[in-house]
């Protein structure tokens, strides 16, 4: 029997329902229509004395029993899932072999594993999965329920109670906000039980502790090593996949690694054909991107079959309102990114591709950011990856989600790997990851142990070029044309008198102004708001690094334009959209790469 995934699917589920269930079936099947992007191949509702649970399934395989929800054998626990199981076969392998398997497998799909795994060890469980995930279980003859999200958020979760006092769960939160009276997203790394009425922490890795430093001599063969296998794990698929190359590093170490094992199905151990072989590779930017170029590059040297596809700084103002109605936030980076990628994902789902690997997640492991050449030593370095990685589920995993989700598209992210993440974490030394000065007398270029790692798979242009953040590489007016728009559109009184309209987080520019407003007509009140963190940032910093370095108090923009590295990064013509002061990080001089690569020539190639 094929094996069944359930990737990026929507659910909603009503618990501790104390009266006229049929008036709350009808809410909730009105309300999960809300969700129907998520999976728009087949929908599912069970209902039982006191709760409801519902579905909408992106089906990739196994259509005849891979509907959500699931039940189990004995028809006493029922299970709604939006998510992967990645090591679904050594889970099943160990429940048999150790005797703890206690009823038949109902289904091949990946997320039956949780059904089993309850059976066996309770809740004691979520820590044995490889994977993303955001579940409902209710166990009948104990009338108990679990809810559950993945170590990270990559997978999106909120809950509410309503005014009757019933407990709302849902993928998004559009299917809620308007009916619950309180209301927030599901904390990462948690589940909750019915039975204690309690949060408990289920994910609790050393590196949670942001004071441990990591002092494990660098192994760059066991990094790539790490990071292939991450990818190897995720490939799992019975549908045509692709990889989202945007020409940086991170997209492009994906996307070579996944053209060198796709030629095997990974779902039978390697030992057969793909049914796809070729790898398909999607960029997306405006006329004259500078990732588009780089995506090209790259798409020629691993031999992808590579799609371009272009956007008019037009289409994305258009697309807007709709980007901010799906990712559900107003943070600024998160909503200039995700329209390229929102727009993106839907060509990419008329081509038939339902599931595409992403490189979310590096930056915040090995700190890509150009603010990072300004970090004063390991241990702010540590505490730093650490409050990124922790917030990824409001920002680039928001995105990612969301973005893809909103055309029925699932995105993955290898480096976010539940083995990769604790390897990087928590074996390497914070020390061998800084860059800049503060790293090496002559400086040296960010992520540079990645891009000696995998240097053999890719173009020397690529290797070595400087981080771009998404938003930036897709065309520089992009940025600049949303600015020149709010501009426009909003007035000086008003983001003066921001602080009164918007209480909570008030915007402090004409561009976040424009993108808040916007976000309080889809989601008004206070509490959703709430929902979305703030704060000051330079090129995407938590708060708490504004204090490395005087410059960065006056902020200039979230944009990596507003950090300018090297002077082969950002001209004077680019850097013109940037409302304040350019902060600069080293000279050009002293831009030596790092110990294994010589000079700098080798940097100023990837101005392309």
């Amino acid at each position: 029997m094929a094996l069944s995934k359930e990737p990026a699917c929507g659910i909603l589920s009503v618990m501790d329902i104390d009266r006229d269930i049929a008036t709350k079936k009808i809410e909730v099947l009105i309300r999960v229509k809300r969700l129907r992007h998520r999976g728009p191949d087949w929908s599912g509702c069970h209902t039982a004395e006191k709760h409801i649970m519902a579905h909408e399934r992106l089906s990739i395989v196994d259509l005849e029993t891979g509907a959500q929800p699931l039940i189990n054998f004995s028809k006493n626990i029922v299970l709604s899932v939006n998510g992967e199981i990645y090591n679904h076969k050594a889970l099943r392998k160990e429940l048999q072999m150790s005797g703890m398997n206690k009823s038949k497998y109902m289904t091949a799909s990946d997320c039956e594993i949780i059904h089993h795994l309850y059976e066996a060890h309770d809740t004691n469980f979520l820590n044995k999965l490889n994977g993303i995930f955001a579940f409902v279980l209710y166990d009948k003859k104990k009338d108990r329920f679990i809810i559950a999200r993945d170590h990270i958020g990559i997978i999106p979760l909120y809950w509410g109670r309503d005014k009757d006092g019933a407990l709302w769960i849902a993928s998004e939160l559009k299917s809620l906000h308007d009916i619950c009276v309180t209301f927030t997203d599901f904390t990462p790394g948690h589940f909750y039980d019915s039975a204690t009425d309690s949060m408990t922490k289920w994910y609790n890795p050393a590196w949670h502790d942001e004071t441990r430093i990591p002092n494990d001599p660098l192994d760059i063969d066991r990094l790539r090593t790490e990071l292939e296998n991450a990818v190897i794990r995720q490939l799992m698929s019975d549908v045509p996949y692709g990889v989202l190359l945007s020409g940086g590093l991170d997209s492009s170490i994906i996307s070579a690694v996944a053209a060198k094992y796709c030629t095997k199905r990974i779902e039978e151990d390697s030992k057969s054909e793909a049914w796809w072989p070729r790898l398909h590779s999607f960029t997306i930017g405006l006329k004259g991107s500078p990732d588009v170029a780089a995506a090209r590059i790259v798409a020629d040297h691993i031999g992808t079959v590579h799609h371009e596809f272009f956007f008019t700084v037009e289409e994305g103002l258009n697309a807007y309102s709709d980007v901010i109605w799906h990712l559900e936030t107003y943070d600024v980076t998160t909503v200039r990114a995700a329209t390229p990628m929102y727009l993106m994902s839907r060509k990419i789902k008329a081509m038939g591709v339902k599931m595409v690997l992403s490189g979310e997640g590096a930056d915040e492991m090995f700190g890509g950011y150009l603010y990072f050449h300004k970090c004063p030593n390991k241990e702010e370095f540590q505490k730093e990856c650490v409050r990124k990685i922790k917030g990824l589920h409001k920002f680039d995993c928001l995105r990612a989600n969301k973005s893809t989700a909103a055309w029925g598209v699932e995105a993955r992210v290898p480096f976010l790997d539940t083995e990769f993440l604790k390897y990087a974490m928590e074996n390497i030394n914070p020390q061998d990851k800084m860059c800049g000065v503060a790293a090496t007398k002559e400086g040296r270029i960010e992520k540079w142990m990645l891009r000696k790692a995998f240097e053999h798979l890719l173009p020397e242009e690529i290797v070595w070029r400087q981080k771009e953040q998404f938003s930036d590489g897709v065309g520089y007016s992009w940025i600049d044309s949303i600015q020149d728009k709010a501009n426009n559109m909003i007035s000086d009184v008003e983001l003066k008198n921001a602080k009164y309209r918007f209480s909570h987080n008030p915007p402090v520019t004409k561009e976040a102004y424009l993108i808040r407003s916007i976000f309080a007509n889809h989601f008004p009140g206070n509490a959703a708001a709430e929902a979305v963190p703030g704060g000051p940032s330079v090129a995407c910093s938590t708060p708490a690094a504004i204090a490395w370095d005087e410059s960065f108090k006056n902020y200039a923009d979230c944009s990596g334009r507003s950090v300018n590295v090297h002077e082969s990064a950002y001209d004077d013509k680019r850097m013109t959209s940037v409302k304040g002061a350019k902060v600069s990080i080293t000279d050009a001089k002293s831009s030596n790469l790092d110990a294994y690569t010589g000079t700098a020539e080798k940097f100023v190639k990837s101005n392309l």
